[in-house]
């Protein structure tokens, strides 16, 4: 499966985390004053359908 890079992540996107289809619900771009930027997403199982919070780098 191909990398994507933070700014490809943008709300419809699937994806997978640890080997689990995700589709990202929400996402919010964070650029901190100090330290590297990250963006804090809400995605959405395809398996269970549970709607989990994570942060990616």
């Amino acid at each position: 499966m191909a990398t994507i890079g933070m700014g490809d992540i943008k709300k419809g996107v699937r994806l997978e985390i640890t080997g689990v289809p995700y589709k990202v619900v929400e996402f919010q771009h964070v650029k901190p004053g100090k330290g590297a930027a990250f963006v804090r997403c809400k995605v959405k199982s395809f398996l269970n359908g549970k709607v989990i919070e994570k942060t990616i780098h």
